[in-house]
């Protein structure tokens, strides 16, 4: 055992000797440092900072996955509510596509010389007459079922007459329904294609009247300034048209109503 311990106080005093010739004042400042127990205090002290990091990162990434969960909840619920808002305007295309379809029709009616416009006079013909032979449909008491029955005379069936006369009783009978806008703007619409301008104005001013703030007022208001620019209005076609800009500044028509005193 001393032997040993001979052995070991032999080769400190080696190595103390090596370090010699660097700093003895700093090699015995470093084993005075070492023995006071400084550095068990520094390590007790780092191992207690590591364990708090340690919890602390548990708890942010255990916040971070509660995070991504919601995130990935959220992200589900804005895709179903944009896939309804898409079916929503995908109908709103199909709705003015229909109307823009009308308005062909009877511009190309106008349009056409002689065999188109026969053949288009006989064939309005026979439709008008499918349709005096066809009742209306009798309403129901209840106003979205009756709206839909009659605009379904306009899509479907193609029977414009019949749309008319459901239109109008319906309008008289269901005065405070949010179709209302709707039910005279299609109107408008119809009488306009038949030709019938006053009529047109008639409903297509009492949507912006009765019923400003309803989408179809602007496109209404801008059609009224289209008929009294097409009955050669001019001045009141300019009025109306400055009306459309004024009132809705931000709408599709208040452009379309630029356009148009552009060239007035």
């Amino acid at each position: 055992m001393m032997s040993n311990f001979r052995l070991h106080l032999l080769s400190l005093s080696l190595l103390v000797g090596l370090a010699a010739p660097l700093g003895a004042a700093n090699a015995q400042a470093s084993i005075s440092s070492v023995g006071s127990g400084s550095v068990e205090d520094r390590v007790t002290t780092l191992e207690r900072i590591s364990n708090a990091q340690a919890q602390l990162l548990q708890q942010l990434q255990q916040q971070m996955s509660d995070n991504q969960s919601d995130i990935d909840s959220l992200r589900g619920q804005i895709q179903q509510n944009s896939y309804q808002l898409n079916q929503v305007i995908e109908r709103q295309k199909q709705l003015y596509q229909q109307i823009d379809s009308l308005s062909s029709g009877s511009n190309g009616a106008q349009a056409g010389g002689g065999a188109d416009a026969a053949a288009a006079g006989a064939a309005a013909s026979a439709d008008s007459g499918s349709s005096a032979s066809s009742a209306a449909p009798a309403q129901t008491g209840d106003a979205n079922t009756d709206y839909n029955a009659a605009v379904a005379l306009i899509l479907e069936k193609k029977q414009y007459d019949q749309a008319i006369t459901a239109l109008q009783a319906w309008v008289k009978k269901y005065p405070d329904s949010t179709y209302q806008p709707n039910a005279n703007y299609w109107l408008g619409q119809l009488y306009y294609n038949k030709g019938k301008k006053d009529d047109s104005a008639y409903y297509f001013a009492t949507v912006v009247k009765n019923y400003a703030k309803s989408p179809k007022a602007p496109e209404a208001l801008f059609k009224v300034g289209v008929i009294m620019q097409e009955k050669n209005d001019t001045a009141k076609a300019k009025a109306v048209f400055q009306q459309v800009i004024k009132q809705f500044p931000n709408s599709d028509s208040a452009k379309q109503a630029q356009k148009r005193l552009a060239g007035l």
